[in-house]
């Protein structure tokens, strides 16, 4: 299927990350991720006009850790949880106000690392349908909602990496100049790896 027809089509996008995502490898977490503190993230997908779109949150100033940063909603895994997409879906209905009910799970990216909080997070694609639903934010945890159509997302020239160095390992950070927002960290190597997914093109990145 082209590349341009699913970031245009969000009904054939649904669909075909379905499948893309049922037919990842299992995660084998590495020998430094294995006492890792266990997460997981919504990533909302849904149509605007049949246009494919996804919902980000601007994170709170008041928060502790990753203040103004852009994400998805989510957090930490609670024991009474019975799976990660559940931990997700909770998450974002206490952070945005959005009803599972509304949401069907495509299935789940691979899961990130992030080595300066020692979390493991994995990230849960979520479908929503055509139009988003009613939100109410929490506003000790979500300054703003952003909507973003995935196509803008794809576009090239709005992305690139840099090689950092942590704790004596180079990690390659991605970066999505999603212009007045810079997605970065791991809610960028999330969306990399969503739009990795999709068949590659002359102008994929």
């Amino acid at each position: 299927m082209q590349r341009d027809l699913l970031l245009h089509d969000a009904g054939a996008l649904a669909t075909f990350l379905r499948a893309q995502l049922a037919s990842l490898p299992p995660y084998t977490p590495l020998e430094a991720e294995r006492s890792a503190r266990i997460a997981a993230v919504l990533a909302p997908l849904y149509a605007v006009d049949s246009q494919p779109y996804l919902l980000f949150t601007r994170r709170s100033s008041d928060l502790p850790t990753h203040k103004g940063q852009i994400s998805f909603p989510g957090g930490s895994r609670d024991p009474g949880d019975a799976s990660l997409a559940e931990t997700a879906l909770r998450e974002a209905k206490e952070e945005i106000g959005l009803e599972p009910s509304r949401v069907e799970i495509l299935g789940a990216l691979s899961p990130v690392y992030v080595s300066v909080s020692n979390f493991v997070i994995t990230p849960q694609v979520g479908w929503l349908s055509e139009g988003l639903p009613s939100l109410h934010s929490n506003p000790a945890e979500v300054a703003e909602l952003i909507q973003a159509p995935l196509a803008a997302l794809a576009d090239p020239a709005i992305y690139h990496s840099e090689l950092w160095h942590h704790s004596g390992a180079a990690h390659l950070v991605h970066f999505f100049d999603f212009a007045p927002y810079l997605i970065w960290g791991a809610t960028a190597m999330m969306l990399y790896s969503l739009l990795s997914l999709l068949p590659a093109d002359e102008r994929s990145f």
